[in-house]
């Protein structure tokens, strides 16, 4: 890891993912539907498993790959994270050992972290004949506070700029590795979380951690209270919409 992904490699953020809001279930239906044989799934930046947890209830073996050792020790903890099926492999996408065939590859929210010159060309060596890739990711859908505490975050965040999901479909689309072929949306999933806990989860993200603010975090976490302390929000409530955009084999 390099750059900001190397914020993933700290427990404390490790240890804040239970806060990010989990897939729907609609989009562990859409990977089952499409899970070719022999059915065996790669799961690419793995983190604590959100995907690669759930996925053991339909694959035959899911290789639950991240860099980051704190993340899969977090995984481990977590509900599934010891299922026999689940085989977790500390490393890079780029050049980690791997055990192929695979009828299907995920990445959740992770492949913007990976060089896509080197993956691609792995991923499709590595593919059963007729499986995918998988790019899936969450969109959270707030409420009229959002701008408020986007204005926040954009003055404290480590940079002003950081990959997302979408660039690497663009990248994806642009490499003639792989075509996409479509992309499905879920319906929002109805999620709710604390004001704290909430904030949690933005300290897990690449920008925010409580190690790149130092001493400004508590006052970050004091502007982020105070917008909801104002409206009057003790408990957040918005949807999650999971997206998984399909690649072939060009």
């Amino acid at each position: 890891m390099s750059g900001l992904g190397e914020v993933f490699a700290d427990d404390a953020v490790a240890r804040l993912y239970r806060r990010r809001p989990p897939y729907p279930e609609a989009v562990f239906a859409m990977l089952r539907r499409r899970l070719e044989s022999p059915g065996t799934i790669l799961d690419a930046g793995a983190g604590t498993g959100a995907l690669a947890r759930t996925m053991t209830t339909f694959a035959e073996r899911v290789d639950a790959l991240d860099p980051s050792a704190a993340m899969i020790a977090e995984g481990r903890r977590l509900p599934g994270g010891g299922d026999g099926r689940l085989r977790w492999i500390l490393g890079r996408a780029e050049d980690a050992p791997l055990a192929p065939p695979y009828g299907l590859i995920t990445c959740g929210v992770s492949l913007h972290w990976m060089d896509l010159a080197v993956v691609l060309p792995r991923f499709r060596e590595v593919l059963a004949p007729g499986a995918h890739l998988a790019i899936v990711d969450n969109q959270n859908i707030h409420g009229p506070y959002r701008d408020e505490v986007w204005k926040i975050t954009d003055r404290y965040a480590a940079t002003s700029h950081h990959p997302e999901t979408p660039e690497a479909v663009a990248a994806v689309r642009a490499s003639g590795v792989f075509r996409i072929e479509d992309e499905e949306r879920t319906d929002p999933m109805p999620f709710e979380q604390s004001v704290d806990e909430y904030i949690e989860f933005l300290h897990s993200t690449s920008t925010l951690t409580r190690r790149q603010l130092g001493e400004r975090a508590k006052s970050f976490d004091d502007e982020v209270r105070t917008v909801f302390a104002r409206r009057g929000i003790a408990q957040l409530r918005y949807g999650v919409v999971g997206i998984v955009t399909w690649a072939a084999i060009a």
